[in-house]
């Protein structure tokens, strides 16, 4: 590890380092740190293992750029970021590092959930909502704001009512389309996708999952397509809607 530090301060060396890296900031490089995130995540939806290998590097070097940066700025040292790291495991851990006893996995995510509450408070943030990082990506940021609220009972009671809500929001979308008002439109889908994943949270699915997964099918299902017009020496260009439709079938069919 520490290897790695002292080859990450050559980099940044104002004198001698890497003109690239010496450029960069914090908002020049949290845009990577996103990516590496999801690429971490990739490898392991495709158990490339080796792939992860290499992944988590990267992630780990995102991590140790921004640790550099902020000890340059007399902010932190990486040391700090483990040692904070390492404190925050025990405190929200008393059954493993203290006398405290939980039963089940449920019943410690349940207190995980209490101890960050009240690390929030401690800190000032006080608010259920407060907290949740406005970077998140949209659908990942929903989820995580709806089962915020849920968790002081601001929730449907049952998965059926969650269902209607999404047929109000639809109706609600349907009705601004008519008066060709986008931002109205804009507006209705964007309320209409909270009450989708909130109906994914009833349902005990993880939206975010649900969509990679959704894309994952359409690509393999259009890649597929593509591979059908090439064996019959066919362009898209020569199918109207009705024969592109009649692949897509033929292709999902032969799933």
């Amino acid at each position: 590890m520490q290897k790695l530090l002292d080859i990450m301060r050559e980099l940044r060396d104002p004198q001698t380092g890497c003109p690239w890296d010496l450029a960069q900031d914090f908002r020049s490089i949290y845009p990577f740190t996103i990516e590496e995130a999801y690429e971490v995540a990739d490898a392991i939806e495709r158990e490339d293992w080796p792939g992860l290998q290499d992944e988590l590097g990267d992630l780990l070097l995102q991590v140790v750029f921004h640790a550099q940066m902020a000890d340059e700025r007399g902010l932190f040292t990486f040391a700090d970021v483990v040692a904070a790291l390492g404190r925050k495991l025990i405190r929200r851990h008393p059954h493993v590092f203290g006398d405290h006893s939980v039963g089940t996995a449920d019943a410690q995510s349940a207190a995980w959930a209490s101890h960050k509450q009240a690390e929030r408070q401690a800190a000032g943030v006080v608010g259920q909502l407060d907290g949740v990082a406005q970077a998140l990506p949209a659908l990942v940021r929903a989820d995580k704001l709806s089962r915020r609220a849920a968790g002081v009972g601001f929730d449907w009671p049952n998965v059926e009512q969650v269902r209607g809500k999404v047929d109000e929001e639809l109706a609600e979308l349907d009705a601004a389309r008519t008066t060709g008002d986008h931002a109205a439109v804009s507006e209705e889908l964007g309320d209409l996708l909270v009450a989708i994943t909130n109906l994914a949270r009833h349902l005990g699915v993880e939206p975010e999952a649900a969509l990679r997964a959704g894309n994952d099918k359409f690509v393999r299902r259009f890649q597929a397509v593509e591979k059908l017009l090439a064996r019959n020496g066919e362009e898209w260009s020569d199918l109207g809607l009705d024969d592109m439709e009649e692949r897509w079938q033929s292709v999902k069919s032969a799933e």
